[in-house]
């Protein structure tokens, strides 16, 4: 069986509030992305966590959808996905609860259906999807 592994790096000085920091990924895409307590919870400058969250579990999902698509020998000429992470403040602290994943694809020669039952196994095998848990809801369309 194989095995991947990725990392990434977050540097941090300073209190929660008042503190700043910076997201490092190890492909380099992001390097020394500035992150702190404005960007996460007053929309201020700067990348967060549950954004983060939010751009791997809608990439990885409509990966997934492109292979349960070729399974079925169908190829997407175009599909874009949204996903919008909802963190709640619970006892003890922030939750992220929930991820509303909405997906907009174009596929030849797909009936409803057929993409219906697609997407939903794409949003529950894909390894973003497994490693959250959270509830996960998808809408998936098919455009003309």
């Amino acid at each position: 069986m194989a095995s991947i592994s990725r990392s990434a790096s977050a540097h941090w000085e300073g209190g929660g509030k008042d503190g700043v920091g910076q997201i490092s990924t190890q492909s380099g895409v992001l390097k020394d992305a500035p992150y702190g307590f404005t960007a996460r919870f007053e929309g201020g400058r700067g990348t967060n966590p549950e954004e983060l969250i939010a751009a791997a579990h809608a990439g990885c999902f409509t990966m997934a959808l492109a292979f349960q698509l070729a399974g079925a020998n169908l190829k997407a000429t175009s599909m874009d996905t949204s996903a919008k992470v909802g963190m709640d403040q619970v006892e003890g602290g922030w939750k992220i609860s929930r991820v509303a994943l909405t997906l907009k694809a174009k596929v030849p020669g797909c009936d409803d259906a057929t993409f219906q039952k697609l997407a939903a196994t794409a949003k529950a095998n894909c390894p973003v999807s497994k490693v959250l848990n959270a509830e996960i809801t998808l809408e998936a369309v098919l455009e003309g």
